[in-house]
Protein backbone atom coordinates (compact mmCIF):
# COMPACT_ATOMS: atom_id res chain seq x y z
CA UNK A 1 0.00 0.00 0.00
CA UNK A 2 2.82 2.46 0.63
CA UNK A 3 4.51 2.18 -3.22
CA UNK A 4 0.54 3.40 -4.48
CA UNK A 5 0.63 6.20 -1.78
CA UNK A 6 4.29 7.25 -3.20
CA UNK A 7 3.37 7.12 -6.50
CA UNK A 8 0.06 9.03 -5.53
CA UNK A 9 2.16 11.94 -3.84
CA UNK A 10 4.69 11.85 -6.93
CA UNK A 11 1.68 12.48 -9.33
CA UNK A 12 0.23 15.00 -7.00
CA UNK A 13 3.28 16.66 -7.06
CA UNK A 14 4.05 16.78 -10.68
CA UNK A 15 0.56 17.46 -11.89
CA UNK A 16 1.10 21.26 -11.35
CA UNK A 17 2.71 22.61 -14.65
CA UNK A 18 5.28 24.86 -12.72
CA UNK A 19 6.76 21.69 -9.97
CA UNK A 20 6.84 19.78 -13.20
CA UNK A 21 8.92 22.84 -14.63
CA UNK A 22 11.35 23.27 -11.84
CA UNK A 23 12.01 19.23 -12.29
CA UNK A 24 12.61 19.62 -15.74
CA UNK A 25 15.05 22.39 -14.82
CA UNK A 26 16.60 20.23 -12.23
CA UNK A 27 17.57 17.48 -14.65
CA UNK A 28 20.32 19.50 -16.05
CA UNK A 29 21.98 19.42 -12.06
CA UNK A 30 21.12 21.65 -9.11
CA UNK A 31 20.20 25.05 -8.57
CA UNK A 32 19.24 27.07 -5.67
CA UNK A 33 15.72 28.32 -5.24
CA UNK A 34 16.76 32.28 -6.84
CA UNK A 35 18.29 30.52 -9.73
CA UNK A 36 14.88 28.46 -9.98
CA UNK A 37 12.40 31.63 -9.70
CA UNK A 38 14.54 33.11 -12.24
CA UNK A 39 14.26 31.06 -15.10
CA UNK A 40 10.71 30.14 -14.30
CA UNK A 41 9.77 33.95 -13.93
CA UNK A 42 8.77 33.05 -10.30
CA UNK A 43 8.60 35.06 -7.74
CA UNK A 44 11.10 33.37 -4.94
CA UNK A 45 8.04 32.64 -2.38
CA UNK A 46 6.33 31.11 -5.49
CA UNK A 47 9.09 29.23 -6.28
CA UNK A 48 9.90 27.77 -2.64
CA UNK A 49 6.24 26.96 -2.26
CA UNK A 50 6.37 24.41 -5.10
CA UNK A 51 9.89 23.27 -4.19
CA UNK A 52 8.59 22.51 -0.54
CA UNK A 53 5.71 20.19 -2.00
CA UNK A 54 8.22 18.36 -4.35
CA UNK A 55 11.01 18.44 -0.94
CA UNK A 56 7.56 16.68 0.76
CA UNK A 57 7.12 14.00 -2.00
CA UNK A 58 10.65 12.89 -1.90
CA UNK A 59 11.49 14.11 -5.11
CA UNK A 60 13.65 16.55 -4.44
CA UNK A 61 16.31 17.24 -1.83
CA UNK A 62 17.76 20.52 0.06
CA UNK A 63 21.37 21.16 1.55
CA UNK A 64 22.36 24.56 2.82
CA UNK A 65 25.44 26.05 1.48
CA UNK A 66 26.02 29.22 3.55
CA UNK A 67 22.66 31.02 2.89
CA UNK A 68 21.66 29.48 0.00
CA UNK A 69 19.51 26.36 -0.51
CA UNK A 70 20.90 24.30 -2.87
CA UNK A 71 18.17 21.46 -4.30
CA UNK A 72 18.43 18.49 -6.57
CA UNK A 73 16.84 15.39 -8.12
CA UNK A 74 16.39 12.60 -6.21
CA UNK A 75 16.49 9.18 -8.24
CA UNK A 76 14.11 6.97 -6.50
CA UNK A 77 10.75 8.39 -7.23
CA UNK A 78 11.20 8.70 -10.56
CA UNK A 79 13.10 5.22 -10.82
CA UNK A 80 9.47 4.22 -9.05
CA UNK A 81 7.74 5.41 -11.89
CA UNK A 82 8.96 4.52 -14.73
CA UNK A 83 8.87 0.95 -13.04
CA UNK A 84 5.39 1.44 -12.92
CA UNK A 85 5.04 2.61 -16.23
CA UNK A 86 7.09 0.05 -17.16
CA UNK A 87 4.23 -2.40 -16.66
CA UNK A 88 2.38 -0.61 -19.24
CA UNK A 89 4.72 -0.48 -21.56
CA UNK A 90 5.13 -4.20 -21.65
CA UNK A 91 1.22 -4.93 -22.04
CA UNK A 92 1.24 -2.15 -25.09
CA UNK A 93 4.27 -3.85 -26.69
CA UNK A 94 2.43 -6.89 -26.73
CA UNK A 95 -0.71 -5.68 -28.24
CA UNK A 96 1.39 -4.23 -30.48
CA UNK A 97 3.32 -6.92 -31.72
CA UNK A 98 -0.43 -8.79 -32.29
CA UNK A 99 -1.48 -6.23 -34.37
CA UNK A 100 1.89 -6.58 -36.30
CA UNK A 101 0.99 -10.10 -36.86
CA UNK A 102 -2.57 -9.51 -37.69
CA UNK A 103 -1.77 -6.69 -40.53
CA UNK A 104 1.01 -9.19 -41.86
CA UNK A 105 -1.34 -11.29 -42.35
CA UNK A 106 -3.51 -9.88 -44.27
CA UNK A 107 -0.89 -7.80 -46.29
CA UNK A 108 0.08 -11.51 -47.04
CA UNK A 109 -3.34 -12.82 -47.53
CA UNK A 110 -4.01 -9.70 -49.99
CA UNK A 111 -0.84 -10.19 -52.22
CA UNK A 112 -1.52 -14.09 -52.55
CA UNK A 113 -5.38 -12.94 -53.93
CA UNK A 114 -3.43 -10.17 -56.31
CA UNK A 115 -1.16 -13.21 -57.61
CA UNK A 116 -4.35 -15.55 -58.31
CA UNK A 117 -6.24 -12.68 -60.15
Amino acid sequence: MGYIQNMNSTFSALAEPNRLHIVELLREGPLTVGEIADRLGLHQPQASKHLRVLSEAGIVEMHKDANRRIYKLRTQPLQELDTWLDSFRRIWEAKFDRLEEYLNELQSQENRSETKE
